[in-house]
């Protein structure tokens, strides 16, 4: 076979289950291995499909007597503005001086006094009031953080007799988050070009899958585990086809991903147990518990669990099913336990690197608490009982143990399926 053949077959596996079927294809996968592979995912589409269908969000989740949230009243409302100026954060003996009005100044079409530390005057420009001065106090790390004036806020203004008072929200980062965005989309797009746009393709349209489907039925209190296995699936087969294409590979490798995704799930589900996690570690879930009704947290954690892998378990299973594409490509006559040997020293340098990966995610997410857990005087493995810290433990190991065990899976697998052609098929190397 000519080097120019050999790289026109290289090139062309990958784009479609009926070139690489083909007498002639780079990579040859039998009808019975190919049906097999596909009638799985059906298995696990239809799954996703009626997990949908079930488990859809139909109704509003219980939010008790005191009804929705409210982040405002009928007498406030959250106004926009723009910074003027802005003091110096106060000193203890100046916070003690004007502590009596820390929960807001008045503000209005007067004229512009002078502040007083740790507070900023700005011009509504959107809402309420508008065109009135605002001043109003904010925490010293506020004003560390890099306020200035031209600075869009949030704020909410309450009417008084003599005008309105002004308490400050958040800072408006719409236009920062929005240029940091279009500098990761030309990034992705100049390196990985159509490939890299399709795959923002498919993380846009995970992101709705998690926002329209994900969220709302775990707020209605459906099943924690039922959820993610849904959400995954229907993640990972859009992602998946979306940004490598429709072929065999990739149907591999999609396979691996959703049997490591099940295995994850059940070892959180078990790990969860043992450990007798309650899914409610930190102020943000008592927040949550007092604001909806019927949650179950202990779901949500295995939810999350499968979730947060999710990236990473794709990202090996993709290139172990490719590297036994290549591998055989290469050298088509090769035996399946060589191939299976080979691509496995490469998954077990991928399995290292990725453990890493998890492991500094999640020592960077939780970073804060663990400064303030090393503060404690207390023997380490007290310290890591906590509910916070065994959490984020079961979190990291859970899907770290999914994750290595997709790993030989999916290689098996693709090396199962990449039958080795015979010598008067192959032609010369």
């Amino acid at each position: 076979m000519s080097r120019h053949r050999r790289a026109e077959e290289t090139h062309g596996h990958g784009h479609g289950h009926g070139q690489e079927g083909a007498a002639d294809g780079a990579v040859q996968v039998g009808a019975l291995a190919r049906t097999a592979v596909l009638v799985s995912l059906a298995a696990f589409v239809v799954a996703a499909v009626v997990g949908a269908v079930w488990l859809w969000p139909d109704r509003e989740p219980d939010f008790g007597e005191g009804g929705p949230p409210a982040f405002a009243t009928e007498d406030t409302e959250f106004v926009t503005a723009d910074v003027t100026e802005v003091a110096a954060p106060c000193t203890d003996g100046e916070r003690a001086a004007v502590e009596d009005g820390a929960a807001g100044s008045r503000g209005g079409g007067g004229g512009a006094a002078a502040l007083t530390c740790g507070q900023v005057a700005a011009t509504v420009t959107e809402g309420a009031g508008e065109g009135e001065r605002a001043v109003f106090p904010v925490a010293p790390e506020v004003s560390r953080s890099g306020l200035t004036g031209g600075d869009s806020v949030l704020v909410v203004r309450v009417p008084t007799e003599g005008g309105a008072s002004y308490q400050f929200s958040q800072v408006q980062r719409g236009g920062a988050l929005a240029w940091l965005l279009g500098i990761f989309v030309v990034a992705v797009i100049a390196v990985a070009r159509l490939r890299g746009l399709m795959g923002l393709v498919g993380l846009g349209l995970g992101a709705v899958v998690v926002w329209q489907f994900t969220l709302p039925a775990l707020l209605i209190g459906e099943n924690g585990l039922a959820v993610a296995m849904t959400s995954a699936t229907a993640i990972m087969v859009v992602v998946l086809y979306t940004t490598h294409g429709f072929s065999m590979r990739s149907s591999v490798a999609l396979l691996g991903t959703l049997v490591g995704v099940a295995l994850t799930g059940v070892l959180g589900l078990l790990a969860m147990g043992g450990t007798r996690l309650s899914g409610i570690s930190d102020e943000t879930g008592g927040l949550l518990a007092g604001q909806v009704s019927g949650l179950d947290f202990r779901g949500l954690l295995v939810c999350g669990i499968v979730l947060t892998g999710l990236g990473v378990l794709n990202d090996v299973t993709i290139t172990q099913a490719s590297v036994v594409w290549e591998l055989r490509a290469a050298q088509p006559g090769m035996p399946r336990r060589q191939v299976f040997a080979s691509a496995m020293r490469i998954g077990r340098d991928h399995i290292a690197s990725s453990i890493y990966t998890l492991l500094f995610a999640y020592t960077g997410a939780a970073l804060i608490v663990l400064m303030l857990v090393s503060l404690l005087d207390r023997p380490f493995l007290e310290l890591v009982s906590s509910g916070v810290l065994t959490e984020e433990i079961v979190r990291t190991l859970t899907s770290a143990i999914g994750l290595v065990l997709a790993v030989p899976l999916t290689t098996g697998l693709a090396a199962l399926l990449a039958a080795p052609a015979a010598a008067r098929q192959a032609g010369p190397l």
